[in-house]
C-alpha cells in the first residue's frame, strides 16, 4: 500500500502508543520445547533499544498477544513495558477497549505485526507496520513495511522510522541520554 510521506508524518504526530505483536514480531517466529512446556524464545537486544528510544520521546510502549508466556512476561518486565494484553485473539476488540479505556482513539496507537491474527488491527490503528517476512495480506494493508525480519531488529527499524516521522533527532537522545 502505496502512502505518501506527509500523510505518514500526520499519522505518526497523532502516535502515543507503540503496540507490537510477539511470536514472528519480537522474535523469529519459533518457540522450542521441552516435555515440560515453553522452554525458549529468542528476542533481539535491538528491539530492547526500540522501547528505550520510544521511551526517552515519551512514546509509551505496549505488547499484545494470543500467547500466556512467562517467557514474555519476564521480557515485559525487562523492557518496562507500559502496557500488555496477553491471551486474547481478538486484538482488535482488546485494543479498542484498552483506547476506550484510556480516553485515546486508536489514530493515537501504532502497531507492528506479522501474522494474520494482526490483520484487523493493522487495518484499524493510527499506523501500521508489517515485519519483512509477513504473511501477504499484512503487506498488502500497512502503512510501512520493514526491511528486518522478525525478531531480527524490525521493531527498532520502525521504532526510528516512526521517530523520524515525528521529526524525533535520534542523535539528541542518544547524546542526552546515554
Amino acid at each position: 500500500m502505496e502512502i505518501s510521506n506527509s500523510i505518514l508524518q500526520e499519522k505518526a504526530a497523532k502516535i502515543e502508543y507503540f503496540f507490537a505483536d510477539v511470536d514472528g514480531t519480537l522474535t523469529d517466529g519459533t518457540v522450542s520445547y521441552s516435555p515440560n512446556g515453553e522452554l525458549l524464545k529468542t528476542f533481539s537486544l535491538r528491539d530492547g533499544t526500540g522501547c528505550f528510544l520510544l521511551r526517552q520521546a515519551g512514546i509509551k510502549t505496549g505488547i499484545i498477544s494470543t500467547e500466556e508466556s512467562p517467557i514474555v512476561t519476564k521480557r515485559v518486565e525487562k523492557l518496562k513495558i507500559d502496557e500488555y494484553i496477553f491471551g486474547t485473539s481478538k486484538k482488535l476488540n482488546n485494543i479498542k477497549a484498552f483506547a476506550e479505556k484510556n480516553n485515546i482513539s486508536l489514530d493515537q496507537i501504532a502497531f507492528i505485526g506479522d501474522e494474520i491474527n494482526d490483520l484487523k488491527l493493522l487495518r484499524e490503528c493510527g499506523l501500521s507496520f508489517a515485519v519483512a517476512d509477513a504473511d501477504e495480506r499484512l503487506i498488502e494493508v500497512c502503512n510501512i513495511v520493514c526491511n528486518k525480519k522478525g525478531g531480527q531488529g524490525a521493531f527498532r527499524e520502525a521504532t526510528e522510522i516512526l521517530l523520524g516521522l515525528k521529526g524525533v533527532d535520534i542523535n539528541k537522545i542518544i547524546e542526552e541520554s546515554l
